[in-house]
């Protein structure tokens, strides 16, 4: 069944630590000018790569478990104090997905929310104390129309993001 409205139902967002995939990467990239659903991405480039990596500020960023649970922590907090409906959450070692229904609520505001929210969890946590984010400037923002493209998110932010991970990591 279509929503045959001018707002979507939900949002699959998706946030990744900065520097864990920068332009030139084996896996290639995606920029503000080719950021359309089917594109092609950005070709790998040993060069470009090594560039970037050279001039990263700090290093990548992962998150261990400790990192993960106020990562999770903040996306839920988020979402209760604002009165979303998280549908589901994944945080991994490199990146979070989140499954929200926002209402009317911009999906970029909703992506902004929760990367303030968790940053600040982060620094409350003692787990982040560097002065800037540990997030890449944007992220992923897919709107998700029905109920049906709703349950496909977050089976995938549940079950298609590989095992379990443990505390330790």
């Amino acid at each position: 069944m279509w929503n045959d409205t001018d707002l979507p139902l939900a949002y699959l967002i998706t946030v990744r630590c900065r520097g864990t995939w920068l332009h030139g990467d084996e896996r290639g990239s995606v920029d503000r000018f080719r950021n359309v659903y089917g594109s092609a991405r950005i070709p790998s480039n040993e060069k470009w790569h090594e560039h970037n990596a050279k001039n990263l500020v700090g290093g990548p960023v992962y998150l261990n478990a400790v990192r993960r649970r106020a990562v999770a922590e903040a996306v839920n907090d988020t979402c209760t104090k604002r009165n979303w409906h998280l549908h589901a959450q994944n945080v991994r070692t490199n990146h979070f997905h989140a499954v929200v229904s926002a209402g009317t609520i911009a999906a970029s505001s909703v992506l902004h929310a929760l990367k303030a929210n968790a940053t600040r969890q982060l620094r409350q946590s003692g787990c982040w104390e560097f002065p800037y984010s540990p997030w890449v400037d944007r992220g992923s923002k897919r709107f998700l129309w029905n109920e049906q493209s709703i349950a496909n998110a977050a089976e995938y932010v549940i079950n298609g993001q590989g095992d379990e991970l443990p505390d330790f990591l």
